[in-house]
């Protein structure tokens, strides 16, 4: 994707820090905040699918509370958290609400998408949402979760626990290579990544794209903003996960007026880190996944799935094979044995044997209880070309 290509991204995760959201002081940036909405229910109306992720909890519930500064104790702020995400969420619907976008909360911690159960039932929730025209509004669980609320510390490489990220940052990446995003927008308190920093030196650039997030170009963001947990550290950490997982990133600024429709509509704002990777990570797993099993499934099935990218329903089983669980990689064939597809299961080998042939209104009597109406619902799926 180059800078151009922004402006075509269909998929967006916009993230809005603490610095966005909040006046210094906690206070809310009311005028700041219902400038970005618009902003979001315009690209909705363009038909692009958004999700946001919101800070701004702890900064609610604090002023709400009354606080007159940020708590020093975790358990404080997981206080102020329980207070302020009601309040967030509530201003949000109504502030969606008047420009006639219907939003809708979204609570997660890191673990929900570090497991694979529930990281799948997380992209269901959040693309059956953008289906129905809502505008998804995430933010980390702090009242139950403290990977947010602990003072961020950079990482350890490569393979350091989520616990590096801080202030949602780490969170909207995994959140956009969940639902196979073609953008991460991050909005911050400065228009992208500067060669020096530009508060202290007047001669600072701003970088206009970054093709590797490096040592070097770590080593320019020591520091953390003023009421959140990140930082620019924070941001390019998060940006290295997307990027590796074929989703290009945007850092800009979440404080100029317009600067959002502006810079997804192609304009030079801001920092780029194009994708390091074509293929998402997702379309990966289902590809070069080691397969479990295999469904057979019927030539109504075949045509369907290819013709109107349906998903597949238990109708059109007609054999199972192998022993796999829900949530594993199957192939999809046909009668004659060639395989037309991957996907992830909704069932279990032995629920799909049970529901072959079976309408979905049948599920929960055959089941026993009812999970999806689809075997393989079509996000989870990857066809072969024909």
């Amino acid at each position: 994707m180059s800078r151009q290509d922004i402006a075509s991204a269909r998929r967006i995760v916009i993230k809005l820090g603490t610095g966005v959201v909040t006046h210094p002081g906690a206070g809310l940036a009311l005028g700041r905040l219902s400038s970005l909405v618009e902003g979001v229910a315009d690209l909705h109306r363009q038909g692009r699918e958004v999700i946001v992720v919101s800070s701004g909890a702890v900064g609610m519930g604090q002023r709400v509370l009354g606080m007159a500064r940020r708590p020093d104790s975790l358990g404080l702020r997981q206080a102020c958290a329980a207070v302020g995400q009601g309040h967030l969420i509530a201003l949000y619907t109504q502030l969606f609400g008047q420009l006639g976008v219907k939003a809708a909360q979204v609570l997660l911690t890191q673990e929900d998408l570090g497991d694979r159960d529930r990281a799948l039932c997380v992209r269901t929730t959040l693309v059956r949402l953008l289906e129905l025209g809502v505008v998804p509004i995430l933010n980390e669980n702090d009242s139950v979760s403290v990977r947010e609320l602990i003072e961020y510390r950079r990482g350890q490489g490569e393979g350091a626990p989520a616990l590096e990220f801080g202030d949602n940052d780490g969170l909207s990446a995994r959140v956009a290579a969940a639902i196979d995003a073609d953008l991460l927008v991050i909005l911050t308190d400065v228009d992208g990544l500067y060669t020096a920093n530009p508060s202290k030196d007047p001669t600072a650039r701003r970088i206009a794209e970054l093709r590797e997030i490096d040592e070097e170009a770590l080593a320019r963001t020591l520091g953390t903003s003023a009421g959140g947990t990140g930082g620019m550290t924070s941001k390019l950490e998060a940006a290295r996960l997307a990027s590796r997982v074929g989703i290009g990133v945007l850092i800009t600024s979440g404080h100029l007026p317009g600067a959002l429709v502006a810079a997804l509509a192609g304009e030079d704002r801001g920092t780029y880190i194009p994708p390091a990777l074509r293929k998402s990570a997702h379309r990966r797993q289902l590809v070069t996944g080691a397969a479990r099993g295999a469904v057979v499934v019927n030539d109504g099935a075949i045509a369907a799935l290819h013709a109107r990218k349906a998903s597949l329903l238990p109708i059109g089983i007609v054999r199972v094979e192998g022993d796999f669980a829900r949530g594993d990689v199957v192939e999809v064939r046909d009668g004659s044995g060639r395989v037309h597809g991957r996907g992830l299961v909704n069932y279990s080998a032995e629920e799909c044997r049970r529901l072959a042939g079976r309408h979905s209104s049948e599920i929960a009597a055959v089941l026993g209880f009812y999970g999806y109406d689809t075997v393989i619902t079509r996000d989870h799926l990857a066809l072969t070309e024909v």
